[in-house]
């Protein structure tokens, strides 16, 4: 069995009626809610990521932002796009299961940032 067919497959994605949550489920039992904010500010677009370290930026004021609709990348992602017109990430499944499993690494971090920055999540 080769890494890539042993990986977690999502087996649904469902936005909650109030647009605010992600649910993706996976065929090895994980299920996990991710916060539209978190994935917001987590985008692994270069827009946010930049294209090295020195280049990330930390995106305030998304505690309000929701998510519009999810579109298939290959078979191996989706573009989420968010009310605030940001569009250009593109999740990988492993990405939301790195979201999910590590929090402190990337909210933990982000909240950190606002702090350092002065900035707010409103």
């Amino acid at each position: 069995m080769t890494e890539q067919s042993a990986a977690p497959w999502p087996t649904e994605l469902r936005v909650s009626q109030d647009r605010k949550t992600l649910t993706v489920a996976f065929n090895n039992g994980e299920r996990h809610d991710l916060s539209a904010e978190y994935l917001r500010v987590c985008s692994p677009s270069a827009e946010v990521k930049g294209h090295s370290p020195s280049q990330k930026k930390t995106v305030p004021g998304k505690r309000r932002v929701e998510i519009i609709k999810i579109e298939p990348v290959g078979n191996y992602a989706v573009r989420i796009h968010f009310d605030d017109m940001h569009n250009s990430g593109i999740y990988t499944w492993s990405y939301f299961l790195e979201l999910a499993n590590e929090p402190d690494k990337h909210w933990g971090v982000y909240l950190n940032e606002l702090a350092d920055m002065g900035l707010s999540r409103d």
